[in-house]
């Protein structure tokens, strides 16, 4: 998803070799300094900020600097995907509903922002009635009213305008596609979507026409912030966002910089979500991570607004000298392999078989960073935290071989396939993500030990949705494997593999069901949990799902992604968050001035 570069370059097997080999002897897999917190740099120790806060204070004032290599796909909230992004725009963005500020799990947990109160669910669980809250404003004072908050989600629909976010919403109050989005509406009532009412300023009413237990995880995306109709720029909304939160946007040059001060009319007694603690916040992107990392750690910025982890030239240092200023927690992200059905011979699952009982899941988890900076190794496709999840279920026993290779299995599957002296096949991968390219190029050599001869193709990150999210641009190139990641969108199997693995899914642009896998078994398991609104139900019928995914042989999972993540030693209330896939919780921090 991120990218930085713009150039697209094809390894050779034999070429990599090299850089397989430089990756790995330099990878840094956790044989960090044993010294503990504040012994190594001047934090407020080591791991402070995992499953509790880091530095607690209420005291307001100063600049929080954060600093990325990678700016959003967009500060529309309707349109941004990203998750750094899902977290930075509760400085500008509300919601009906919200997630409750909190270390680890107990950031999952809803909580009423702009509403009174969650839901009154009604009718069998299709009818949600919410009411505002007094005193919620737009930053020129104006009231946040029902109908903004229903024009805010009908943007969604707009997908020939404001493509590229979620569409939860929209699949959810409008499965049949009958509403044509709020720049064509034409209809001389003027009602908008018939599924949202709005009979007064401060009442707004969903009606599904199906019941979806996870409706409320899907109000909390910043996809269901309200927009002033008259603050709409359409496509241009992302440059700059009219706000109703804590803080209004000042400035923004795209890759560049976004300078946010306070929201003179924000009211904070109608947030007890938003901490509102910095006088202004800024945000500097630079291209180079090294550099960014060097910076970092000098007391330039206080943390990477991306969460995408110290890099692998700065780790060694990091941990020995400023171990103090260290998190290194789960990210709730999968890292894995993916194998188009619809090029060949992946066709064939035997084919698919193959590549992963020859993959060298010990060297992927290297090539990321070994377990501490990369994460545990993954047997199967549901991250842990998500009910329905099991970290022993190993369908293709790699835990039980240690990560190894099951190189006689491979040829087994090869000579199953037709394929028994191996095959021609390419692994596609973003040219902006190192460590992407490391695994890659650990997955090439590892398949070159059964005759599976992979060229590396590094593609245009800023282009991933147009690329590798093409059906028919991912046949055209021959991708047998891509190289990819996922975190939730939002905490249940519906929010984490719906768009992987349901082939409603399957998208012409921007499609992330890269398998095209299309089962109607699975897509019928999805129909039953989200029907369910009982989550320990769901999670039982999520595991089946997982083990289906499993069974199809269309994923090579890798890791459980864990990151080493920096916080400055002038931050305050930071703690990681499950919600927002370990990144800290953005809107609670401070800093000391």
């Amino acid at each position: 998803m991120t990218t930085h570069r713009t150039s697209k370059r094809r390894l050779a097997a034999g070429t990599a070799v090299v850089l397989a080999a430089m990756l790995t002897a330099t990878a840094c897999g956790g044989g960090a300094d044993k010294k503990d917190d504040k012994a190594a740099g001047s934090g407020s120790g080591f791991n402070a900020g995992i499953e509790k806060v880091a530095n607690a204070s209420d005291k307001k004032g100063g600049e929080l600097k954060f600093v990325g290599t990678q700016d959003a796909d967009s500060w529309d909230p309707q349109r941004g995907y990203y998750g750094f992004m899902w977290d930075f725009s509760r400085y500008y963005t509300r919601q009906l509903i919200s997630f409750k500020p909190g270390p680890g799990k107990e950031s999952t947990e809803l909580v009423p922002d702009l509403a009174t109160a969650k839901a009154e669910i009604s009718d069998g669980g299709k009818t949600y009635k919410y009411t505002l809250k007094d005193n919620v404003t737009w930053e020129d004072g104006s009231p946040v009213t029902a109908q903004d908050i229903k024009y805010g989600i009908e943007r969604t629909w707009a997908q020939d305008v404001i493509s590229g976010g979620p569409v939860y919403l929209q699949q959810v109050l409008d499965p049949k596609a009958e509403y044509p989005g709020p720049y064509k509406d034409t209809a001389p009532d003027k009602l908008g979507l018939k599924a949202i009412e709005t009979p007064d300023a401060k009442t707004i009413i969903f009606k599904l026409p199906t019941p979806n237990g996870d409706f409320e995880q899907m109000l909390a995306m910043p996809a269901a912030s309200p927009v002033k109709q008259d603050k709409d720029t359409a496509a241009k909304y992302g440059l700059k966002p009219f706000s109703n939160g804590p803080y209004k946007i000042d400035s923004y040059e795209p890759n560049k910089s976004m300078k946010l001060s306070r929201n003179e009319n924000y009211k904070p007694e109608s947030d007890t979500i938003r901490k509102a603690l910095p006088d202004s916040i800024s945000v500097t992107f630079m291209a180079n991570a090294d550099d960014m990392d060097k910076r970092l750690m000098n007391g330039e910025f206080d943390l990477d607004i991306n969460a995408t982890g110290i890099g692998q030239a700065a780790r060694a240092t990091a941990l020995k000298d400023h171990k103090g200023n260290l998190d290194n927690g789960q990210t709730g992200f999968i890292r894995y392999a993916v194998m188009p059905q619809t090029v060949a011979p992946f066709d064939n699952i035997e084919c698919r078989k193959a590549v992963i009982h020859a993959a060298d899941k010990k060297s992927l988890q290297t090539a990321r960073g070994g377990p501490q900076a990369g994460g545990d190794i993954a047997p199967n496709m549901l991250p842990l935290g998500i009910k329905g999840s099991d970290a022993k279920y190993d369908p293709y026993e790699v835990l039980k071989n240690d990560g190894k290779p099951n190189l006689e299995k491979a040829k087994e599957a090869l000579k199953a396939c037709g394929k028994e002296s191996g095959f021609k096949t390419t692994i596609a991968v973003r040219n902006n993500k190192p460590v992407e390219v490391a695994t890659a190029v650990s997955l090439q050599n590892a398949l070159k030990q059964v005759g599976i001869e992979a060229d590396v193709d590094q593609f245009d990150g800023a282009q991933t949705s147009g690329i590798i999210g093409s059906p028919k641009v991912v046949k055209e190139k021959g991708y047998g494997i891509i190289i990819m990641g996922w975190g939730a969108d939002f905490p249940t199997g519906q929010g984490f593999s719906q768009p992987l693995v349901d082939g409603r899914f399957i998208l012409q642009s921007g499609n992330n069901n890269f398998s095209e896998l299309n089962d109607p078994a699975i897509n019928t398991l999805f129909d039953q949990a989200i029907a369910e609104t009982d989550p320990a139900k769901a999670g039982d019928i999520y595991k089946q799902m997982n083990q289906k995914v499993s069974e199809a042989a269309v994923y090579l999972p890798f890791v459980y992604d864990k990151t080493i993540t920096w916080r400055s030693t002038r931050l305050t209330n930071a703690y990681t968050t499950d919600a927002y896939n370990g990144r800290y919780d953005y809107a609670s921090l401070g800093v000391v001035k």
